[in-house]
């Protein structure tokens, strides 16, 4: 899992998840660009320099102090065959001590979509979580009218929680989120994600 130099690098059958570079800014911008109108309902408010050079770089220096830091773990999905950026997933709000516990959230581009790419990588980084950083809990939320998401979820063993109310602002409005929870030693039914 771990590559030269230390760098952190997850492999699947079809993905390398790895932290994100100054060399991904073309790719990276040409998909988000690509994929707006697929992504804009479903995420927060895109920032008027949001697909800048120097915005990327910004990003790229906070996945470098978070992933050291261990208060989060920023992943871009890269396809095996080619090296084609997909998308990207985040393992965030890393607590530690008695929770032990993150937040996952993720994005696959447009051209990408129902191809299993998100549950592969989805079951690297639980997997990674449990075995790897120690964690006990993974949570994630998405809007309830989001299928695509909760099946995603639902299928790399996450179970649902319950709703937040106004949990996240979604395209310029507070939003309830439908709560979901992978746990490691889950006793609400089998599950094999993480294994």
């Amino acid at each position: 899992m771990l590559g030269l130099r230390g760098k952190l690098r997850i492999e699947t059958e079809r993905l390398v998840l790895r932290l994100p570079a100054h060399g991904d800014f073309r790719q990276w911008s040409e998909l988000r660009r690509q994929s707006e109108g697929f992504l804009t309902p479903w995420e927060p408010t895109w920032s008027d320099d949001h697909l800048t050079r120097r915005a990327f770089s910004n990003r790229v220096a906070w996945a470098q102090r978070c992933s050291k830091a261990d208060t989060a773990l920023p992943l871009f999905l890269v396809r095996r065959d080619d090296d084609s950026l997909l998308g990207a997933i985040t393992l965030d709000n890393i607590r530690r001590g008695p929770a032990q516990a993150g937040t996952l959230g993720y994005w696959v581009g447009a051209p990408f979509l129902r191809q299993g790419y998100m549950r592969e990588a989805i079951a690297a980084v639980v997997h990674h979580a449990f075995k790897v950083m120690d964690l006990s809990r993974i949570e994630a939320a998405c809007l309830p009218e989001n299928t695509a998401s909760r099946g995603v979820l639902e299928r790399a063993g996450f179970k649902y929680e319950g709703v937040a109310q106004s949990y996240l602002q979604i395209n310029g409005r507070w939003r309830n989120h439908v709560l979901y929870a992978n746990l490691r030693h889950d006793r609400r039914g089998r599950t094999d994600a993480g294994l």
